[in-house]
């Protein structure tokens, strides 16, 4: 079973930045996509961001694009939400995700592990 742990949510003023980290462990990862998730109150869960275990390929929800980059450290098991120019609008519990296999980094339903979540919070 894949264990996913994310780390650096926080409140931040509009326009600023954050760096979210996640640290997956468990038998079943091996170098499996990842990719972080949000659901803001009201709203259904947004695909945000996801990158192959290379860091060659990368996908960006058009809302968030040109905004964040998503990374990766392989050997610390670890990935990476740099956000930059955040937005009100940008404000919900962001979830890392991790599928179960293969290249596919593109098809939310493969995303099927998931970390307990950290808020992120952007005021006016």
């Amino acid at each position: 079973q894949v264990q996913l742990v994310e780390s650096g949510g926080g409140l931040v003023q509009a326009g600023g930045s954050l760096r979210l980290s996640c640290t997956a462990s468990g038998r079943a990862f091996n170098n499996n996509p990842m990719g972080w998730f949000r659901q803001a109150p009201g709203k259904e869960r947004e695909f945000v961001a996801g990158i192959n275990w290379t860091g060659g390929s990368t996908y960006y929800a058009d809302s968030v694009k040109g905004r964040f980059t998503i990374s990766r450290h392989n050997a610390k098991n670890t990935a990476y939400l740099q956000m930059n120019s955040l937005k009100p609008e940008d404000t919900a519990v962001y979830y890392c995700s991790a599928t179960n296999g293969g290249n596919n980094i593109y098809t939310p339903a493969l995303y099927v592990y998931w970390g307990q979540g950290t808020q992120v919070t952007v005021s006016s």
